[in-house]
């Protein structure tokens, strides 16, 4: 059931449901997240039982102010703090050592734990209602695309989960994830926020997961982290990543018996089936986050088989976007 994230009456009854140990879907910035609370196990198992996600696979925890990290960690290391002071509210999660006997399902069963300040206004009106952390992946079946608005998650669940509508997401794509238990920050996942960005806001150097598994020298490998599977976002339809060319000469060649196919990219291409659906790829990376997820479930509504994708451009800021369309065509 879909309500109105504004309404007062539909903000508490959700708080309500997530005090009983219930499930609710609340928009963020990045995407929708499917909630429950981070501090019962019980609960958070509905989490991983709904989406059909592995129980070792972690969670991120939400909260209302980065006053409530220090219910959920141990110890912030400097320049984590100056990543929070920087990015919250916002699309960054910050992953923390845990202390013990807290939201340990939320946290795989490690003992670190990702945690994020949103900044969507409705999620921050609703975690504040929760008066507790709530853990939130994204509200769709595991491994599946992330969805953005809140009748995508009614696609998802049907009627009887009770979604907070909140709008379309801003920025689209999920958040940057930056380990903060190692010494020095590590990027698990790139988001909408740059490395450069990154490092500006903390002072060190924010080393690539690969990067720190190359100089860590035994220290251990990074934590398990949201989103971070080889194959993820992935739609119905099979995703191919193309330069333009060859994705003109594939049309070229097909001509008017193409079939079944939707081509996303930024260069006009010229194409001579009216059963080929076409979008263009915004040419500002952000523009292209907020609206991918969108567009690649739109396709799979249409009933495609293969979805050709344009490469986006090697420069940094489209890190998020080139992270989740090669994780969609790994699938």
């Amino acid at each position: 059931m879909i309500v109105s994230g504004t309404d007062p009456q539909a903000l508490a009854e959700a708080a309500r449901r997530i005090q009983a140990g219930e499930l609710v879907a609340f928009p963020t910035e990045t995407v929708y997240g499917l909630g429950a609370d981070a501090s019962s196990d019980k609960a958070v198992a509905g989490i991983f039982s709904a989406k059909g996600r592995p129980a070792d696979h972690p969670l991120i925890v939400h909260l209302a102010d980065a006053g409530q990290v220090a219910d959920y960690a141990s110890g912030v290391p400097d320049f984590a703090a100056r990543l929070i002071k920087a990015f919250w509210p916002g699309p960054l999660t910050v992953i923390l050592p845990r202390r013990p006997g807290v939201a340990a399902a939320a946290a795989g069963g490690q003992d670190s734990i990702g945690l994020r300040c949103p900044s969507h206004p409705v999620a921050l009106a609703f975690l504040k209602a929760c008066n507790t952390g709530v853990a939130g992946p994204s509200a769709n079946r595991f491994g599946r695309v992330s969805p953005t608005t809140a009748q995508h998650v009614q696609q998802e669940f049907g009627d009887g989960l009770l979604v907070l509508d909140g709008g379309p997401c801003d920025v689209g794509i999920e958040s940057s994830i930056v380990d903060c238990t190692r010494g020095r920050p590590v990027l698990l996942r790139p988001g909408v926020l740059t490395r450069a960005q990154l490092e500006a806001a903390c002072g060190e150097a924010v080393l690539a997961k690969d990067e720190f598994e190359q100089q860590r020298s035994g220290a251990g490998a990074a934590p398990r982290a949201s989103g971070t599977l080889e194959a993820h976002y992935a739609p119905n339809a099979k995703v191919r990543l193309m330069e333009a060319g060859p994705i003109q000469t594939a049309l070229d060649l097909l001509g008017a018996e193409a079939a079944h196919i939707a081509v996303y990219a930024r260069s006009i291409v010229r194409i001579k089936s009216e059963q080929v659906l076409y979008r263009r790829m915004p040419d500002d990376a952000l523009a292209a986050a907020q609206q991918l997820f969108a567009v690649l479930r739109d396709f799979d509504a249409k009933g495609v088989k293969l979805i050709w994708i344009e490469n986006p451009p090697a420069d940094a800021e489209w890190d998020g976007v080139r992270d989740r369309l090669q994780r969609a065509a790994a699938s």
